[in-house]
């Protein structure tokens, strides 16, 4: 591997991490490539919801192309003990992710970037000169650096040797909606808080179409499926041939798992960079992306100084996601009343709006006084 490299970034993953880190290894000058193994527009198992956070790391690349905005949500614990909240100002923005995604294509193209898609990636190899990224075609791409982004399961992620610490299933219906049906979801989403601890459900609505979907810890597919039925039953869309029926895993990373392997950088869900509680992964795939791509452009001082960034930034995100995650898990029907109370609601529309991060609304006196209660033992239990 000793010729010179063909360019100085090589993003393996054209999803949100990799554009993200397309947009800005390019916006900085630095000639860069990304490998897609798709083509977009392309389908993507994902909720689409986007929450303030999201927004303001895409909003100033694209405008967002928003296929509803939310400003209702409605709650309920394994079909119980509804209630409904609005507020006035949007609380989410749906999006269909191939709309999405396309449009970060564009706009890391814009900047500078040349996207190569229909290129599987099979391995990657490295020197102290630079990567190689091996095609399946059998050609290979040569850079300074490479930013992985190729998701939880790809190759990138196995090169650094990123470990795992939560894996959860979610499985998810794209079901086509008209007349009084869609009129009944319009800017509204339905959370319900599930009978596995950990896991939850919910209704999403694009137009035209409802996401709807459950997510619990791997190991429970039979009873992670039952839930979705029932769920499915109880809102009345049993009925409803899906325009897409999919699965997948979701992996969130063990506090000590690398982040970088020489001159190879993970990020997004390459990395498992997502929130534990929610399992939202879009926000952290945008934000460490750009982190990647500035990283990746700033040479060995960047390359150096990725892990801490993420840490100090997404990790603290990470950490107060485990604490909710932890409380929830244990005691979610009092997690359920508690979000109810005006201030519960108050705290979870900051954070869905982006008002205030996930670290600072669990490090907030009152919050933390909930978090201890929740995690309390049960009266009679030892």
């Amino acid at each position: 591997m000793s010729e010179a490299p063909e360019w100085d970034v090589a993003v393996v993953g054209g999803g949100p991490a990799g554009l993200s880190a397309a947009h800005a290894a390019a916006s900085a000058g630095r000639r860069t490539v990304v490998l897609e193994r798709a083509a977009h527009p392309r389908y993507k198992t994902c909720g689409g919801g986007l929450i303030g956070t999201s927004l303001a790391a895409a909003a100033a690349r694209i405008d967002v192309p928003a296929a509803q905005v939310v400003s209702a949500a409605e709650f309920t614990h394994d079909g119980r003990r509804r209630f409904t909240r609005r507020t006035a100002d949007p609380l989410l923005t749906m999006v269909r992710r191939e709309e999405f995604d396309d449009a970060l294509r564009a706009a890391a193209v814009r900047a500078g970037a040349v996207v190569r898609e229909r290129r599987t990636v099979r391995a990657v190899e490295q020197d102290e000169r630079c990567a190689r990224v091996r095609l399946a075609d059998g050609s290979a791409v040569t850079a300074e650096v490479v930013v992985g982004a190729d998701g939880s399961a790809g190759v990138t992620g196995r090169h650094v040797g990123v470990s795992f610490a939560q894996v959860d299933l979610g499985l998810e219906l794209e079901l086509p909606v008209t007349g009084a049906l869609e009129r009944r979801w319009r800017q509204r989403v339905a959370i319900d808080w599930g009978p596995v601890p950990g896991s939850y459900g919910w209704v999403f609505p694009k137009d035209g179409l409802l996401t709807v979907g459950v997510i619990a810890e791997r190991g429970l597919g039979g009873q992670t499926r039952a839930y979705l039925r029932r769920f499915l039953d109880r809102l009345g869309l049993a009925g409803i041939e899906p325009v897409h029926d999919s699965g997948h895993l979701t992996r969130c990373r063990a506090d000590d798992s690398p982040l970088r392997r020489g001159r190879v950088l993970v990020a997004g869900d390459a990395a498992g960079l997502l929130e534990p509680w929610t399992r939202e992964g879009i926000s952290f795939a945008l934000r460490s992306g750009t982190l990647a791509g500035e990283a990746a452009a700033a040479g060995e001082q960047g390359l150096r100084g990725y892990a801490g960034s993420v840490r100090s930034t997404l990790g603290r995100e990470m950490d107060a996601g485990r604490r909710l995650l932890a409380a929830f898990s244990r005691r979610p029907g009092l997690f359920h009343a508690m979000l109810a109370t005006p201030p519960g609601w108050r705290t979870f529309a900051r954070f869905c709006r982006g008002d205030r991060s996930l670290a600072t609304a669990v490090d907030h006196r009152a919050v933390r006084a909930a978090l201890s209660m929740l995690s309390a033992p049960r009266r009679g239990s030892r």
